[in-house]
């Protein structure tokens, strides 16, 4: 990780350095090696930042609560999902509805 810290700090200052060079007029070489600090710069914080997420699910491997970025992400409609007691739930004029009419004895659309 201090190595990591290490790049990521010689990468910063390389890319500030070439922010200061590049003027209006200058070459597209400069432009394009800018581009590629920059993604080595990405490169060096996923790193980062996937051994940490490591450690952390090493850290709470086994014990009953997890941090939500630990906890598997659920799309929004099974958040949004209702259980089978409010599925099966029905209005009370619905339900009367059917007590009275049930349904055989409603008419059938051809």
């Amino acid at each position: 990780k201090d190595k990591l810290l290490k790049q990521m700090d010689d990468l910063k200052v390389a890319l500030s350095q070439l922010h200061v060079s590049e003027l209006p007029g200058s070459t597209a070489s400069k432009l394009s090696k800018t581009q590629l600090v920059c993604k080595s710069i990405a490169f060096v914080l996923t790193a980062i930042n996937q051994t940490q997420k490591e450690n952390l699910r090493k850290f709470y491997k086994g014990t009953k609560y997890k941090p939500l970025e630990l906890q598997p992400k659920k799309i929004c409609a099974m958040h949004c999902q209702l259980n089978m007691h409010e599925e099966n739930w029905k209005a009370t004029q619905q339900q009367r509805k059917e007590w009275y009419k049930p349904l055989e004895l409603q008419p059938k659309k051809i």
